[in-house]
């Protein structure tokens, strides 16, 4: 029979201090991205498109619709959030949440776009190009 584990009040509030301080972290990054959002989404379209990871046949279009995938980090709830960017979770060992969120809607929902030929490099190239961007403007 195996032991049971049972933390001490002690180490349960050390593990409720730092789950909250990574709550705290979140929320306060999805709040500074409502101010951002334009250079943002010009930056990351820029860079996709320089990078040669995102062939389009119109750089506004694109533009646009990661603006509108950013805006969106406002008005979704966590679970939402959670939710589409679950599948990328694992990606990298420390993800930005604004960073994997566009990642997941580029590789997802940008690539069935119109005015998108088609997406090239692997989801971490993607990830890693879109996040150079969001560190920028949104540093951690």
């Amino acid at each position: 029979m195996g032991k049971t584990f049972r933390p001490s009040n002690r180490e349960a509030s050390i593990i409720s201090k730092i789950e909250s301080s990574k709550e705290h972290a979140r929320r306060v990054i999805l709040n500074k991205v409502k101010d951002c959002i334009d250079p943002l989404s010009n930056a990351i379209a820029m860079k996709l498109v320089e990078n040669k990871l995102v062939e389009t046949t119109s750089k506004n279009t694109l533009e646009e619709q990661i603006g509108k995938c950013i805006d969106n980090l406002n008005r979704f709830e966590d679970f939402d959030i959670d939710y589409q960017i679950a599948p990328f979770r694992n990606l990298v060992p420390q993800p930005h949440i604004v960073s994997l969120f566009v990642t997941s809607f580029v590789l997802e929902k940008l690539i069935d776009h119109k005015s998108v030929v088609d997406i090239y490099g692997a989801d971490e190239d993607i990830y890693h190009c879109i996040n150079q961007q969001v560190r920028k403007y949104l540093p951690a």
